[in-house]
């Protein structure tokens, strides 16, 4: 089969003779196929430099309607563009390889649904451009169906425009041979106080914040509500599900199944600091033992462990390689983790399931309010509630005064109402 491009400007008279003779041919010759492409003079000329004599009236009249054509058609796909309102995504601290393992998760269309378009904005100092434009390039590249664009911002005043959803990854590097604790506090505390106030500014007044990182992942939530007091509070949570899965796959090691299997972990507290993994609620799904039952029937995950040791003292010990497996991880499971709450969020989390987030407390478990504690919520509806219903036992209640102690101390040091951390 033969084929012939035709290419040439809308208004063009040599244009317009030319695809007089293509019809012909592709008309007369059954294997002849002729593909035309249109641009508007401007551009043309823009580009190359051509320039068209005007021939005879014939060719004048189809020139003069091919750009009438190309006109209405680009008026018209410009209408329809303008109908489709992706979902703006802004990411900060984007050269860090979270948020390069978070792309791919985000544009695969099994966080939003298939059906929804999103743009992500890439954030990150100017020293980190290089990298942003080559994360830009190749999701480009990838050609995600739903990824209508990705850009790179480095300027602070473009921070957050029209945003739909912030998800912030900064994260202070820890060092205390260096500096103190209380330090590395006060640099968070002024990263949000940049942060908020452009939220305010420039974000969608419903903009979404999530609140990720290894680091200070509960102050750095709760900071952002303080220094951007019209963000809904209820629009700002903190990621504790990397917790969650760790731990989930550490009782599945032990009981050697899956660790999809296992589900109710609850991640209580500050995420990135003091936290209690509570077994509690934790149930088995799938579970090879003497007792069987449908695939949906659940088994309390403490009967199973008959190792009562292990469970009371081992994995609290266990915790201190829980932090260094969540902290020295290269960007998977953190941002698998982002990707799962936001799902979560949008499309409701599984019926009668327990997730772990950050929230800011009202008195609820009776933890003093005003801080951003991890505790068990559901999804539903766009919106999240804390599971209040579950029961904790004195023991629980004990350990749970002393987390917020801590995150007490942090906001307080951030909010330069004290100057050291005082410890429980």
């Amino acid at each position: 089969m033969a084929k012939f491009v035709l290419a040439g400007k809308a208004n063009c008279p040599y244009y317009a003779k030319a695809e007089l003779l293509a019809d012909y041919l592709q008309a007369s010759l059954p294997d002849f196929r002729v593909h035309k492409i249109l641009q508007h003079p401007d551009k043309w000329e823009r580009y190359y430099g051509i320039t068209s004599v005007m021939l005879d009236e014939e060719m004048l009249d189809i020139a003069d309607e091919n750009l009438k054509t190309y006109i209405e058609i680009e008026k018209e796909e410009e209408e329809i563009k303008s109908l489709v309102k992706p979902l703006q995504i802004w990411i900060t601290s984007a050269s860090s390889p979270v948020c390069y393992q978070l792309i791919p998760l985000l544009a695969n269309g099994e966080v939003f649904g298939m059906t929804t378009d999103i743009s992500i904005h890439l954030f990150d100092t100017d020293k980190f451009k290089e990298v942003l434009s080559g994360i830009v390039m190749e999701a480009e590249d990838m050609a995600f169906p739903l990824l209508c664009s990705i850009s790179e911002h480095t300027e602070i005043h473009e921070a957050f425009v029209q945003a739909d959803i912030v998800i912030v990854l900064d994260d202070v590097l820890l060092n205390h041979e260096v500096q103190s604790l209380e330090n590395y506090i006060r640099k968070v505390s002024d990263i949000c106080q940049v942060y908020a106030p452009l939220i305010e500014k420039n974000a969608k007044s419903e903009v979404r914040v999530i609140s990720s990182g290894k680091n200070f992942v509960n102050l750095k939530a709760m900071l952002i509500m303080t220094y951007g007091p019209s963000i809904k509070p209820e629009n700002v949570i903190a990621v504790a599900t990397s917790w969650e899965s760790v731990a989930k796959a550490m009782l599945a090691r032990k009981l050697n199944m899956n660790a999809a299997g296992v589900k109710d972990v609850i991640v209580w507290g500050n995420i990135t600091g003091r936290n209690y993994i509570d077994l509690s609620h934790a149930k088995l799904y799938g579970y090879d033992c003497a007792i069987w039952g449908p695939a949906d029937f659940p088994r309390p995950l403490l009967n199973m462990i008959h190792d009562s040791e292990w469970v009371h003292s081992e994995l609290q010990s266990a915790e201190s390689s829980l932090s260094s497996q969540v902290n020295h991880c290269v960007g998977m499971l953190p941002a698998h983790a982002v990707a799962t709450v936001l799902r979560y969020w949008y499309h409701g989390s599984p019926p009668g399931e327990v997730v772990s987030v950050g929230v800011l407390t009202t008195g609820q478990f009776c933890v003093p309010e005003g801080i951003v504690f991890s505790m068990p919520v559901r999804f539903q509806n766009g919106n999240w509630e804390v599971m209040t219903e579950l029961e904790i036992n004195e023991t629980t209640q004990e350990i749970l005064g002393c987390l917020a102690h801590e995150l007490i101390q942090e906001k307080q040091i951030a909010l330069k109402e004290t100057e050291e951390m005082h410890h429980y």
